[in-house]
């Protein structure tokens, strides 16, 4: 049990308190409680979160108990985002809808009918001045100054808000509440989550055991899967995209993917990273790991029907036998039916710029039916059956 529960983590603080706690549990013969917060601060969940969910789906497997902490409160008052400024926060409404949806989403990982979510705000919102000023005063500024990005933001001159000092501390008060015994996060999280064992100290509650788990990287393969920085896979993502969006990962991100995004068993992991090293197609492993995350998240016919849509999609050279989304002329803006090709695609891809749809086009990324056209300001003509395609996943025909 112990290496299945330390398998991929990254950090434990203290070292050995994972043994300690089991420990203790059975002595007491009483379940851990497990406390994983969140802010809901984008409505959807995505495989760098599963990275967590999957180890405390573990935890409750072996009989433990798992608590959601939503950030109910704190997201009304927004965490550092460590990219020297701070996150924006959120409005009450804002808050419970994103609420909703992640709940939702959790039940693809954990047993939502065994887990305790609760809301921070259910505390914090009954604090009076004069208790948050005590609970501020437990904690020196030369602790918090100990995160890595307050330090550099005050290295740098750049501003930090009282209220972003305030959020660690809050994060912690709430392993007090539920007398937490392990917390889990990504490693970006370690500075918060130890908040919660030296608040629970000065309470005098048993601390926390600090469990850590690596950040998967996003879609980019440079920087952590984020929403904000529209790189991730989500749980929630139709099959054909989920597979698509795996086959675009850098090959030098396949290891890091067959370990935390896969529920393969060990040996079978060891297996796809050994066909790596002896130089086999890296498409081969990825599409293996595309089939393994939509069965996860869907079921295997829709792992096996999206290999197949890719096959002929991305692989199969015959423009003509491409799937094409429609699109209804009269939804684009035009003169007369006519249109400059940036700007067709510009509306048929609208979140993607002007300047790097112009680049797109002088590359020769794009092409109506099948021709390249290289001219961003080549007119066209919006006939219906104009098959048109933008980038390398994107086909689109008039109707």
């Amino acid at each position: 049990m112990i290496n299945q529960l330390k398998e991929n983590v990254e950090l434990i603080l203290p070292e050995n308190g994972l043994e300690q706690k089991l420990k203790q549990a059975e002595e007491e013969n009483r379940k851990l409680i497990i406390k994983l917060g969140f802010d809901p601060t984008a409505p959807d969940l995505h495989l760098g979160h599963a990275v967590v969910l999957k180890k405390l789906k573990q935890f409750q497997d072996f009989g433990h108990q798992i608590i959601i902490i939503v950030g109910s409160f704190t997201a009304r008052i927004g965490d550092p985002t460590g990219k020297n400024k701070a996150r924006k926060p959120l409005t009450a409404e804002d808050v419970q809808h994103n609420a909703e949806t992640y709940i939702n989403q959790l039940s693809k990982i954990i047993d939502v009918e065994k887990t305790k979510i609760i809301f921070n705000s259910d505390w914090l919102d009954e604090l009076n001045f004069s208790e948050v000023i005590q609970l501020m005063s437990k904690v020196t500024v030369a602790q918090l100054m100990h995160r890595n990005d307050f330090n550099k933001r005050f290295t740098e001159n750049t501003p930090i808000a009282m209220h972003e000092l305030v959020y660690p501390i809050l994060q912690g008060f709430d392993s007090v509440q539920i007398k937490c015994d392990i917390e889990m996060g990504g490693t970006d999280q370690l500075f918060n989550c130890t908040m919660g064992r030296q608040l629970q100290e000065v309470h005098n509650i048993s601390p926390q055991i600090v469990m850590c788990m690596p950040l998967l990287k996003g879609l980019d393969g440079k920087e952590k899967m984020s929403k904000s920085l529209n790189n991730t896979i989500g749980l929630t993502d139709e099959p054909n995209e989920m597979f698509g969006k795996t086959m675009s990962i850098p090959d030098a991100l396949i290891d890091e993917f067959i370990e935390l995004t896969t529920d393969f068993s060990m040996e079978q992991k060891q297996d796809l990273k050994l066909r790596i090293q002896h130089e086999e197609n890296p498409m081969n492993i990825k599409k293996l790991i595309a089939k393994n995350i939509i069965t996860q998240y869907h079921d295997l016919e829709s792992a096996e029907i999206a290999e197949q849509f890719f096959s002929n999609q991305f692989q199969n050279k015959n423009f003509e036998k491409k799937v094409f989304e429609p699109v209804l002329i009269d939804s684009l803006k035009h003169n007369q039916n006519k249109i400059l090709l940036i700007e067709l695609c510009h509306q048929l891809k609208n979140d993607v710029s002007k300047s790097a749809i112009k680049r797109l086009i002088e590359s020769g990324g794009i092409q109506i039916n099948s021709i390249k056209i290289i001219n961003p300001n080549e007119e066209i003509e919006l006939k219906q059956q104009t098959k048109i395609k933008i980038g390398k996943r994107n086909f689109y025909e008039l109707v």
